[in-house]
């Protein structure tokens, strides 16, 4: 390929990777990779730096240009790399105009790098029409929101993706139409903060509303999943088709982040301990067997260790079977980096026990799954997931096919049959 795409971070980094180089390529760039950065974290701008020097030692002919969160909140850093030669907004990116305007500063050597706009500025949001990832890839992410309006303390996202806005609804099943056309068995949709989807649309629909209008409309597709959302703001439809509709995937990833009241506070969440426990028995009640998953922060600013065992307790009190947990990292310019800060080693502690828990949960859940029969995606030729998003070592089936599979046990990681 003439443009290499590098994606770091998030479901909907992914997605935007694929508009990326299909943009870049129609503006005729030749010989560029692409780093479409994360700024969660300060590991992943520090992975994002590593892999730019990296990338220009093995090719040094080519031409690098850095874009994403990273980019759009510390461009200038990203500019005084020898090794890169333009960083381009986290909006700008999804555009053909910035990759054409790339193309003629490298035919002309302009010196300025820097191509990114204010991204608070920006208030609608255009769909990205795709017909399809890589052919290959049963399972594909639709993008149907971008940005946030909350502020969490420790956040970053905010500023390097700007605020609310999403994609119409009639386009958002359109795109869902074409994709199943190609062939693609399970659709994800994804956002930043996906349960506030359509609060800037006429009418205001809702994640729920989105969710029953794909299902209702296109009535071939096999499996419709939901990425992260925020439980507090799960509406009322939402829940309904959890229960109702056994197309939608029962699996939940959630945006908990704390097991401690005084902690949430402090974060800026929207949400209590209680809420989120009652949220994930709900869930349960409605959808016997859903899997949830969930983000959580060790070693968030006056954390103690009493308050740690409280999210700690959260993995078994809300049922996870899946943790994505974040040791904290104090990102500049949020309120949550003017905090008291936790030692550092003791966040690495309390991340790596957070971590054990997950990986206990999931053997549980795996070691539960015993004389199951699932129904099971393949997405490789080793490898395919359950409706509960759990992996099943496979051999000799073809990828794209969704295939009914009596569970034996499991290997520790993935279930076998």
């Amino acid at each position: 390929m003439s443009v290499d795409v590098v994606t770091f971070g998030c479901r909907l980094n992914a997605f935007e990777s694929e508009v990326i180089a299909r943009e870049a390529e129609s503006a005729g760039l030749q010989q560029t990779i692409v780093i479409n950065s994360c700024a969660v974290t300060n590991e992943a701008v520090a992975q994002a730096r590593q892999s730019i020097r990296r990338l220009k030692r093995e090719r040094p002919d080519a031409r690098i240009v850095v874009t994403g969160c990273a980019a759009q909140t510390q461009a200038k850093m990203f500019a005084r790399m020898a090794e890169v030669d333009r960083v381009i907004g986290n909006d700008d990116k999804l555009r053909g105009e910035a990759w054409r305007a790339a193309r003629a500063a490298f035919d002309t050597d302009a010196s300025e790098k820097i191509a990114v706009s204010d991204i608070m500025a920006v208030r609608e949001m255009a769909p990205h029409l795709l017909d399809g990832f890589q052919s290959t890839l049963p399972r594909v992410f639709v993008q149907v929101q971008n940005g946030c309006d909350h502020r969490c303390t420790f956040c970053i996202i905010p500023f390097g993706r700007g605020n609310s806005r999403s994609v119409p609804l009639g386009s958002v099943v359109e795109q869902v139409r074409r994709l199943v056309r190609r062939g693609h068995a399970e659709i994800v949709l994804t956002g930043v903060d996906l349960t506030s989807y359509g609060a800037d649309l006429p009418g205001a629909p809702r994640l729920g509303q989105l969710t029953r209008q794909i299902l209702r409309h296109v009535p071939e597709l096999k499996r419709l999943r939901i990425s992260s959302i925020d439980s507090i703001e799960a509406d009322s439809d939402l829940i309904e088709v959890i229960a109702d509709d056994e197309r939608l995937m029962p699996h939940l990833h959630l945006s908990l982040q704390s097991g401690d009241d005084l902690i949430l506070k402090r974060m800026k969440r929207r949400h209590s301990r209680s809420q989120a426990i009652e949220f994930c028995a709900r869930v349960k009640r409605l959808r016997p067997g859903i899997a949830l998953g969930a983000d959580i922060i060790a070693g968030f600013p006056t954390e103690t260790e009493e308050m740690f065992s409280r999210s700690l307790d959260l993995v078994e009190e809300c049922g996870l079977t899946f943790l994505h947990v974040f040791p904290y990292s104090p990102r500049p310019g949020t309120p949550a980096a003017r905090m008291p800060q936790v030692p550092g080693p003791e966040i690495k502690e309390r991340a790596r026990r957070l971590r054990a828990a997950g990986e206990a949960a999931l053997r549980k859940r795996l070691a539960s799954e015993a004389g199951a029969m699932r129904e099971v995606l393949i997405e490789s030729d080793r490898q395919g997931r359950t409706e509960h998003y759990l992996p099943v070592a496979i051999t000799g089936e073809a990828p794209g096919a969704v295939r009914r599979l009596a569970i034996k046990g499991h290997d520790g990681a993935r279930l076998t049959v």
